[in-house]
C-alpha cells in the first residue's frame, strides 16, 4: 500500500491501519486544500499509525500548507480512534455534526450543519459544501467540491467491502434517501473511507440502494414463509441470508434487523411484544 499519494492536485490520501470490519483493514484520511488544508478522519487509535499520521502532517507544513481543522465524517472508532491524540499533537480543533459531537469524547470546536461551506485559501480556491447524511451514523457528513465534483462520502459507500447499517445506530430508510441524494449530484469523483476512489460514482449509490432493496425483498419472503405466528430475526438469517459465510451471519443478523426495522415502519411487516415477525398482508 503506497501511502501517502496524490489523488488530485487539491487532494491527497493517507491510508491508516484502523480496527474497521473486514475484509477492509484501514481507513482513508484526506487532506484537502492548495495552501489551507482540511484533514478528513482522524481515524487510528494505533501509536505507530498516529506517529506516521502527523509525521504525513507536518510535512504537508513543511511544504508551505497551513493545516486549519480536523473534520470527522461520524463518531464510529475506526473514523475516530486518534482524533485527541492528532488534535492535540497537531494543535487543530475538531469539526463535526453535532449529533457526532454528542457521541465523542473529546471536545468540537466547531458544530458542522448541512449546507456550510468550508472555503479553503490556495492557488485555486476551494469551497467543501457539508452535506449531512445520516443513516450509516445520525451524524455523519459528506463533503462536496462543487468546482471539481468530487466529494469525500465516509461511510456512504465502499470500494472494499460493505456497509452495515446497525439498528439504533442506523436507519435503512434514511441511508437509502440519502444514496439517492448523492447519486443525483453525478459527481465525477468519491473518496471513500476505505478502498480506492470511484470515478463517476452515481451507478454505486444506485447500486447500493438495488441491492439494499433486493436484499428488503429477501427478507420480507422470509418473513412471510414464518406465517402468522411469526418468526425470529435470529430464524430469518440462514434464509434472507443464504448467500453469506455462517461466519458472517452474526454481521448479517445486525443488517437484517435494519431492513426489519424499516419493513414494520412501512407497514409491511408487524413486529410482536415477544420480538417476533409476521407479515402484514395488503389486500389486492
Amino acid at each position: 500500500m503506497i501511502r501517502p499519494r496524490q489523488i488530485a492536485p487539491d487532494i491527497a490520501v493517507f491510508p491508516a491501519r484502523t480496527p474497521t470490519l473486514p475484509p477492509a483493514t484501514h481507513t482513508n484520511s484526506y487532506a484537502l486544500g492548495g495552501r489551507d488544508v482540511l484533514l478528513v478522519e482522524p481515524a487510528t487509535p494505533y501509536e505507530d499509525e498516529q506517529r506516521a499520521f502527523i509525521a504525513w502532517v507536518r510535512a504537508l507544513a513543511a511544504d508551505g500548507r497551513r493545516p486549519v481543522a480536523i473534520v470527522l465524517t461520524h463518531h464510529h472508532l475506526d473514523h475516530v480512534g486518534g482524533a485527541d491524540v492528532l488534535a492535540r499533537e497537531l494543535g487543530l480543533p475538531l469539526w463535526a455534526h453535532a449529533e457526532t459531537a454528542a457521541r465523542v469524547s473529546v471536545p468540537v470546536a466547531r458544530a458542522l450543519s448541512d449546507g456550510d461551506e468550508l472555503v479553503l485559501d490556495g492557488p485555486a480556491p476551494a469551497r467543501w459544501r457539508v452535506l449531512h447524511t445520516p443513516g450509516h451514523a445520525p451524524g455523519h457528513v459528506c463533503l462536496v467540491e462543487d468546482g471539481s465534483r468530487a466529494a469525500i462520502v465516509g461511510d456512504m459507500v465502499a470500494a472494499v467491502g460493505t456497509i452495515l447499517i446497525a439498528p439504533g445506530d442506523g436507519d435503512m430508510r434514511i441511508y437509502l434517501e440519502q444514496l439517492e441524494r448523492l447519486a443525483a449530484l453525478e459527481l465525477h469523483l468519491a473518496l471513500p473511507a476505505h478502498g480506492d476512489a470511484v470515478g463517476a460514482p452515481s451507478s454505486l449509490f444506485r447500486g447500493y440502494v438495488a441491492h439494499r432493496l433486493r436484499r428488503e425483498q429477501k427478507v420480507l419472503a422470509a418473513v412471510r414463509r414464518g406465517g402468522p405466528q411469526g418468526t425470529s430475526a435470529e430464524d430469518l438469517v440462514p434464509t434472507a441470508y443464504d448467500d453469506v459465510a455462517p461466519a458472517v451471519r452474526p454481521i448479517a443478523l445486525l443488517s437484517l434487523q435494519s431492513h426489519l426495522d424499516k419493513l414494520v415502519g412501512d407497514g409491511r411487516v408487524r413486529r410482536t411484544d415477544g420480538l417476533r415477525y409476521s407479515a402484514v398482508e395488503v389486500p389486492a
